[in-house]
């Protein structure tokens, strides 16, 4: 009724959602099909900025209908929200500079002191670094955009985040390698978070089903995932 599909993206987290600064248009797989599914709904599509930390507070706010950008399913989330059938599975993994790869193979070498563990606030990748590094020195730091250059700069030693992650930015930084990425710490799901209205979820997951089931997600992720970004 409003005619327009008010999507919360955060714009620091490739290949989903990604914007160079603030006057720049907002790019990735899921900025794609957040066009896609607005004109399936016959609306335009506007997409309002959030972070990592604010997420929850914005989407509890009204702040948009839905998120697109490459969020990770939680129980924490789930209390607030609904989420939309997954569309990506996914899982925890380290990467770090290529000559270190060996040394971070497991959570047990990771969590020694002296390892220096960067992570970007307010997500899942700080709340997984919490919950299971105990004498590792975990630094947050607040740009995702530029992260990946602490390490590559040796400011710090390793990132834990979601595997997909991994190997795009092995891609983009030769120097830095993604440490079993197929074989992540554990296992989550990347969906589209939702308010809790039912008849809204079944709208979305009528919506995304065909774009999973004919192969057409794939296709696109792919797609931005070679990205030239």
């Amino acid at each position: 009724a409003r005619g327009v599909l008010r999507v919360g993206t955060t714009g620091d987290y490739k290949p989903f959602s990604y914007r160079a600064n603030a006057a720049s248009p907002f790019i990735g797989l899921d900025i794609e099909l957040a066009g896609r599914l607005a004109k399936t709904l016959g609306v335009r599509v506007e997409l309002v900025p959030t972070s990592w930390p604010t997420l929850m507070r914005d989407f509890a706010a009204d702040r948009f209908d839905i998120t697109m950008s490459g969020v990770s399913v939680s129980a924490e989330r789930r209390t607030a929200a609904f989420f939309s059938v997954p569309y990506l599975q996914d899982g925890k993994t380290p990467i770090a500079r290529c000559e270190n790869q060996a040394l971070f193979q497991t959570l047990a070498q990771i969590d020694q002191p002296g390892v220096r563990v960067v992570v970007n606030p307010g997500g899942t990748n700080e709340r997984f670094a919490r919950a299971r590094l105990r004498q590792a020195t975990i630094t947050v730091y607040p740009d995702n955009l530029t992260i990946f250059d602490e390490i590559v700069a040796g400011r710090a030693d390793v990132m834990i985040t979601d595997a997909i992650e991994t190997r795009l930015q092995q891609r983009l930084r030769p120097q830095l390698c993604a440490v079993h990425p197929e074989v992540p710490f554990d296992r989550s799901e990347k969906a589209y978070l939702l308010p809790r209205d039912a008849a809204w979820k079944s709208t979305v997951d009528d919506w995304l089903r065909p774009v999973l089931e004919n192969r057409e997600f794939a296709r696109l992720l792919e797609k931005w995932l070679g990205h030239p970004w």
